[in-house]
């Protein structure tokens, strides 16, 4: 190893790079492994009118350093990932209609458009602050409301994300390292989930690999225009996920505090100054939203007095940490009582949303999203750190694993004993952080490999990876069971032969030299393939199948799967306590696999959830077609009683009324002779229907495409309007239709059952007197109330 005041060997990975511009006198000793790379244009050397008259010819030409291959593999990367995240786009539909009902909006309504509400009569917003949407809206309104346009903007942001994440490993390490990377999170099971989806994680992601960019970029020369910028991007990210994006702002702020070249009271006076940045780049919205009187904007839906700070520290904050998410799914983030979910704990560690611990990431309902190559990146940062450790405060190697590897520790620990709200696909936040370590970690050791200790840790590194993907191919019983042993087999070959290149190397002498060099490039493609064959395989069979819901999971299902709907035509896990299996083409739990052995014993209740037929077993033959009784059950919340029906009758069709499970599954279909019904004459309305639950309001809105009253938000929890607000509204005639429910909004959070000390919530009490006092009409399984029609 070596100091900050002499050159390193040839041999050393990551050699310490001089500071640009570099001193006068240059520095003694063999060329550096990794030679310095100078920044593309030093401050001071062009205007900025000159950079943009040039901007065209460098993203053509890329780096003057660069070989000529180079650019055109990054654009080949970036055409893939594009190719790959847009191909049949449109089989999703809707993909989550929450988020699509409240595009539509934006699209109608640019009221709607800026708070980001379900409907565009402006009811209440969506559960989270509006950023996310504004691509979508603005694709709508451009090419017309659909599938595609909704979910393309996802996909470009997919592959946007890979050119930034290439940018950012590319200013320090070399262009194998930093395609690698790029490549790394491009075929990331859960990326090509989210980046073509339409939830906000896919411009969270991109606003934060863009802030990690403008980190590097001001680590470099202390550039406080940089770091302005990483403010902003959070800012930004604050807006699209609120305090989601704030995970890795610690470690970020840290790292520039200890690296950056300039006196510590610049540092801290920059770092102040990109705080504020982040604080009016996120804060502006914040404060109209707040400022703004009540009556004269839409109710912010997830919150329980309608001011979205509270929204930000409660429920989309705090409350996921501890799990007491007030008027969230399972009211305070708990699942229903003696409701065990397969591979999580019910009311142990994370209370009903998986089991809580350093091993959550790797479990068998995480480790297939985002686990592939996690354990490598973890070798590769301690490797990268302790290879560093002597290097100068201000070395950019270092720094770029301190700031990815922040990254990666902060989200990674959060995500592991967060006891609230938890879904698989929150670790989409992990992928641009594992895929960055393990290029820039590769390409160290891959320069230095002709060294014994480092062949040996690339080999082991490997190696590890190589089984770590056996076993998680191995949860999936039949899911190409001959590329797990084609994974493992290849990838142990290849750490053999590069473990013992060096070794063969002295033992042949320099004759031997090329062929050993060929044998070594032959061990890495080999070696490559095996690393990235698995999550490659989930990432391609994620894309060839249509998500839609809330709950979303890559790939193929797996035994011991956690909660969620299952994989269309996939064998589902074995069934718990009387529940269906973890996946499946089902919507009950991933229904499909076998069920449990038995029931619920003599009609037993569960609390806040729909009731079963006692003493009844779940069958099912494994291969997706199960079925469940049907039955009818009680269930009660803290004093509150409500009654469910389930009305599964097989593998695809099983599951709670739509809209039920605290609106976790797919919204409700829409028939042709539903929509005219709600159709007709709905522009003398300002809502042509109303319902309990934005999943079920979302469904008939964009079958419609006229605005749907979603009473109580999300899970029809929120004091969104009481019974007297409602009352009036029908007075004055702005709302046409009533759409029961029939039981499906009770789900966890109790709904219609009535929540904490035995009250029914406002939505139950509105359709309790609708039900009560207006003509019905039933078409297929739902009821429908004609508000304009009383019965008395």
């Amino acid at each position: 190893m070596t100091t900050s005041s002499s050159t390193p060997p040839a041999g050393e990975p990551w050699p310490e790079a001089a500071h640009y511009p570099p001193p006068e006198v240059p520095r003694p000793g063999p060329a550096p492994l990794f030679p310095e790379q100078p920044l593309p244009y030093p401050e001071g050397a062009a205007s900025w009118s000159d950079r943009l008259r040039t901007l065209p010819a460098r993203a053509w030409r890329g780096r003057a350093d660069d070989p000529r291959w180079v650019r055109p593999a990054l654009l080949a990367l970036l055409a893939a990932t594009a190719a790959l995240y847009l191909w049949g786009l449109s089989a999703s539909g809707w993909a989550n209609s929450f988020y699509s009902a409240s595009v539509q909006a934006g699209s109608q309504s640019w009221k709607a458009f800026f708070f980001g509400s379900s409907d565009a009569a402006n009811f209440i917003t969506v559960d989270k602050p509006p950023a996310a949407l504004w691509p979508m809206a603005l694709s709508a309104r451009i090419f017309g409301l659909s599938s595609w346009s909704v979910l393309a903007p996802q996909a470009l942001m997919g592959a946007a994300t890979v050119g930034v994440l290439y940018a950012t490993v590319r200013r320090r390490f070399s262009p194998l390292g930093a395609l690698l990377a790029g490549a790394a999170l491009a075929l990331t099971p859960v990326a090509a989930l989210m980046f073509r989806f339409n939830n906000p994680d896919a411009l969270l992601v991109l606003l934060l690999t863009l802030a990690a960019y403008g980190l590097v970029r001001a680590i470099e020369a202390a550039g406080t225009r940089w770091l302005v910028f990483t403010g902003v991007m959070f800012g930004l990210a604050f807006l699209t996920k609120t305090l989601a994006a704030f995970l890795i702002l610690p470690a970020f702020a840290v790292v520039y505090l200890v690296a950056a070249p300039t006196g510590f009271w610049r540092r801290v006076r920059q770092t102040l100054l990109a705080g504020a940045a982040l604080l009016v780049s996120g804060g502006w919205w914040v404060a109209i939203v707040e400022l703004m009187p009540a009556s004269a904007r839409p109710y912010i839906g997830g919150s329980q007095d309608n001011s979205f700070l509270s929204l930000t520290f409660g429920y989309n904050g705090l409350g996921r940490m501890d799990g007491n998410e007030r008027g969230s799914v399972g009211g305070g983030g708990r699942m229903p009582a003696g409701l065990d979910l397969p591979g999580g704990a019910a009311h142990g560690g994370g209370r009903g949303w998986g089991q809580t611990g350093l091993t959550r990431m790797f479990g068998s309902d995480i480790g297939g999203q985002i686990a592939w190559l996690l354990p490598a990146a973890l070798i590769l940062l301690v490797v990268g750190l302790w290879a560093t450790r002597r290097y100068a405060r201000t070395d950019t190697a270092r720094a770029a694993f301190l700031v990815w590897g922040g990254w990666l520790l902060s989200t990674a620990l959060i995500f592991s004993f967060m006891s609230g709200i938890f879904h698989q696909y929150y670790t989409v936040a992990l992928a641009p952080a594992v895929a960055a370590l393990v290029g820039m970690g590769v390409d160290g050791l891959w320069r230095a490999r002709h060294r014994l200790p480092w062949a040996l840790v690339l080999a082991g590194t490997l190696a590890v990876t190589a089984v770590w993907a056996f076993v998680l191919l191995g949860r999936s019983s039949d899911f190409l069971p001959w590329l797990r042993w084609a994974v493992l087999v290849g990838g142990l070959a290849a750490a053999a032969a590069l473990g013992a290149g060096p070794l063969l190397g002295r033992a042949c002498g320099q004759s031997s030299a090329r062929a050993g060099a060929r044998l070594a490039s032959v061990a890495g493609l080999v070696g490559l393939a095996a690393a990235l064959g698995g999550p490659a395989a989930y990432a391609v069979d994620t894309v060839n199948r249509p998500h839609t819901g809330s709950i979303v999971t890559a790939g193929p299902s797996v035994q011991g799967g956690g909660f969620g709907p299952g994989s269309p035509g996939r064998k589902g896990g074995n069934g718990a306590k009387g529940f269906p299996g973890g996946g499946g083409t089902g919507r009950w739990f991933g229904q499909g696999g076998q069920g449990g052995p038995q029931g619920f014993p003599g009609g037993q209740a569960v609390q806040g959830f729909q009731g079963f037929q006692g003493g009844q077993a779940f069958p099912g033959n494994g291969d997706g077609t199960g079925r469940h009784e049907r039955g009818t059950g009680t269930g009660t919340d803290s004093g509150g009683t409500g009654t469910g029906t389930d009305n599964g009758t097989g593998g695809t069709a099983g599951g709670p009324p739509p809209g039920g499970m605290g609106g976790l599954l797919d919204g409700p279909k829409v028939t042709g002779e539903v929509a005219d019904m709600l159709k007709e004459n709905a522009d003398h309305y300002t809502w042509a229907a109303a319902t309990i639950g934005s999943q079920t309001a979302a469904g008939y809105q964009l079958a419609t495409g006229k605005p749907v009253m979603a009473l109580g938000g999300f899970n029809g929890t929120d004091p969104s309007l009481t019974l007297a607000g409602f009352q009036e509204y029908v007075q004055e005639g702005k709302v046409h239709w009533f759409i029961g429910a029939g039981g499906s909004h009770r789900g966890f959070g109790g709904g219609a059952g009535g929540d904490e000390g035995g009250q029914q919530s406002e939505s139950a009490r509105i359709e309790s007197w609708v039900t009560a006092h207006f003509t019905a009409k039933t078409i297929g399984s739902t009821t429908f109330y004609d508000l304009t029609a009383p019965t008395s």
